[in-house]
């Protein structure tokens, strides 16, 4: 791709990843600074993510972060129009950058502290399959990731072991918070917004009573209806 393009592409996704970030606050999934949406740039080594600290209602794509798939922001000839090395990424970028290089598949990432996902890593229990949406969307449980400090990519490795062996593009850390990923950052986010929806749906359900299992079969073909059949 030509110097040309390549800023092209990088401030297409820098738009886009500014304006997901409206759709975490629209959903009430995240409060103050907290939460993040990242995209994989096409064809690069480098990915986008949220600056560190900045308030929601200030963000504007010319504020977006790019890295590479270290998480090191982009310095050097380009680094200026490329990204923003006056400001920090997320302090999630580790995680994020770590899932980008291990799992190539993934476009986009989202981390949210979602009130009731996080109630549910909060007690280190996956979300159980008792609703045909999350067989439609999750393809089963919603797992629960091992418990990680921030600081380092650990919690990246955690994502990558916990979903490598999931249908779920949602994972909740222990003690910590959702994390999704997606084909693209719009898949994440949505990823995100049913998988908090799912965790109020189903922690209700809990204060009625025991809710009821879906049988593994019929979860299976509910998930590839959705995947291969649902839609436009």
């Amino acid at each position: 791709m030509s110097a040309a393009g390549i800023l092209d592409t990088i401030a297409k996704v820098r738009a886009d990843v500014c304006n997901l970030h409206a759709e975490l606050t629209r959903y009430q999934l995240v409060v103050w600074t907290a939460g993040n949406v990242s995209a994989r740039v096409p064809g690069e080594d480098l990915m986008v993510i949220k600056p560190s600290g900045l308030s929601y209602a200030g963000l504007a794509p010319e504020l977006m972060v790019v890295t590479d798939l270290y998480g090191a922001p982009v310095a050097g000839n380009a680094g200026a129009e490329w990204g923003n090395p006056a400001l920090s990424p997320s302090s999630d970028t580790a995680a994020h950058a770590y899932v980008y290089r291990h799992m190539p598949e993934v476009g986009g990432v989202v981390h949210t502290h979602s009130t009731y996902a996080t109630a549910w890593a909060a007690r280190g229990e996956a979300i159980p399959c008792v609703l045909t949406m999350m067989g439609d969307e999750f393809g089963g449980s919603i797992p629960v990731g091992p418990f990680a400090l921030i600081g380092d990519d650990s919690i990246g490795q955690g994502i990558v072991e916990t979903l490598r062996g999931s249908r779920s593009p949602a994972v909740l850390m222990q003690n910590h918070g959702p994390f999704t990923i997606g084909k693209d950052a719009t898949s994440a986010v949505k990823a995100a917004v049913m998988c908090e929806e799912v965790a109020r749906t189903v922690h209700i359900s809990r204060q009625l009573g025991e809710p009821v299992s879906i049988d593994q079969g019929h979860i299976d073909s509910l998930y590839a209806r959705y995947q291969n059949v649902y839609g436009q």
